[in-house]
């Protein structure tokens, strides 16, 4: 019986440490893109970690932004509001049917998409000109009209665009 139980004891033992060993490497470095959102809150992530799906460059800073959530809390992360608007696209996801975030300049914190007022000119990680604010000013966009825009091509990155957008 002695024998029994200290032969489990030093088998067990180990296998206890290397299972716990492992799961804490396996989450130690756990990527944001990983997690279960199920509270559908934007998620922190530290910079140079997570890439846009859209553009393939690393997140730095949190200004210009946003997040999309999937009802089955997927979060996605994009470097500027005009990527999540093509990927969105690219992916046929409704906008209306998922959480989207957008992290503003001006109020610095995140505020849904749809709620943001956007400007038409601010230098964007992407170039597309489109600045998420909380306090609606002269010029200003609402989310639909930026969303079109986006996706008929007429932002910074055109060219004739942004000379008419800039007087240039």
């Amino acid at each position: 019986m002695k024998k029994t139980f200290s032969t489990a004891i030093l088998i067990g033992f180990p296998l206890v440490v290397l299972i716990t060993l492992g799961w804490y490497l396996a989450h130690r470095n756990q990527s944001p893109t990983d997690i279960i959102n199920q509270e559908q809150k934007p998620l922190t992530y530290k910079d140079n970690t997570v890439q846009c799906p859209q553009c393939h460059m690393y997140l730095v800073g949190m200004v210009h932004t946003a997040q999309i959530i999937s009802k089955e809390g997927q979060t996605h992360f994009f470097d500027d509001i005009g990527c999540a608007i093509l990927w969105s696209k690219e992916h046929h996801i409704d906008v209306a049917n998922v959480v989207f975030w957008v992290y503003t300049v001006d109020t610095k914190r995140w505020i849904k998409a749809k709620e943001a007022h956007y400007s038409l000119n601010d230098e964007t990680p992407m170039k597309y000109g489109f600045g998420a604010y909380e306090q609606e000013k002269e010029g200003m966009i609402a989310f639909e009209e930026m969303r079109l825009r986006m996706l008929r091509g007429e932002n910074m990155s055109d060219p004739k665009v942004r000379k008419k957008l800039l007087g240039k």
